[in-house]
């Protein structure tokens, strides 16, 4: 078996020498790939033209985006300082001259500024109490930065808890708690979801939750307050 295998390899060996010593070996080899696109110039015509395209497109996209998230920018800025300044109505539908977070939805659906105006628009419909549409709009919402979504999780659980959500609210209020914790915000997210808790009737979860804010987070705003009503259900649970 051995022997075969070496014969097959000295073979070989030899077969690619001739190809590399043997112009007329080359030449045969070349032909037999020009006969070979000749025949089939059209199939392999057609899979460079679709590959061109494939790329021209996904270019053209690309370039599409960046072009519309530039303009974007833009359009937002003055619905921005209208949201900062607590002009809400002004920054959701626009003022005339200046498009609002609506429009700026609508004309640029897909972009980075569109799904930012997500987050705005939900907060402000949560202002304005309608809830549902706060909902819609947050839940269309997504960003790595640690404060803008944990705080897009925790508008939404604000927004399921006035609708009677309770579970849902919790589920969004255990992302914003979980979501890149830090001793800034994640108290605050703790606090609410063990409000959330309780209004479900899962005490236990409650008092586990305060006790996390008063182990992890002793210098927090919510540090007296979970203390209070960790206190206050234990009483409540032992009777």
């Amino acid at each position: 078996m051995a022997k075969k295998e070496i014969k097959k390899g000295q073979h070989q060996e030899e077969h690619d020498h001739d190809l590399l010593e043997n112009p007329e070996a080359i030449a045969d080899s070349l032909g037999k790939g020009e006969a070979f696109l000749k025949k089939n110039s059209r199939v392999v015509g057609g899979i460079i033209i679709v590959g061109i395209l494939v790329i021209a497109g996904i270019l053209y996209f690309q370039f599409d985006k960046a072009n519309k998230d530039k303009q974007a920018q833009a359009d937002m800025f003055q619905a921005v300082y209208y949201y900062e300044q607590d002009s809400l109505g002004l920054a959701l539908n626009g003022d005339g001259v200046n498009d609002g977070f609506l429009t700026i939805l609508d004309d640029y659906s897909g972009t980075n500024s569109a799904n930012l105006a997500h987050f705005y628009t939900g907060s402000i419909y949560l202002t304005q109490g309608e809830f549902q549409k706060a909902v819609d709009h947050l839940e269309e919402f997504s960003a790595d930065d640690f404060f803008v979504q944990a705080k897009a999780y925790s508008l939404l659980g604000d927004a399921h808890m006035e609708l009677g959500q309770t579970s849902d609210a919790i589920s969004a209020y255990e992302k914003a708690a979980n979501f890149k914790e830090n001793k800034f915000f994640t108290p605050m997210y703790l606090n609410k979801l063990a409000i959330a808790y309780e209004a479900a009737g899962q005490v236990d979860k409650a008092i586990s939750t305060y006790g996390k804010i008063e182990k992890n987070y002793p210098e927090s705003y919510e540090f007296t307050l979970a203390r209070k009503h960790k206190a206050r259900l234990e009483g409540l649970a032992s009777k």
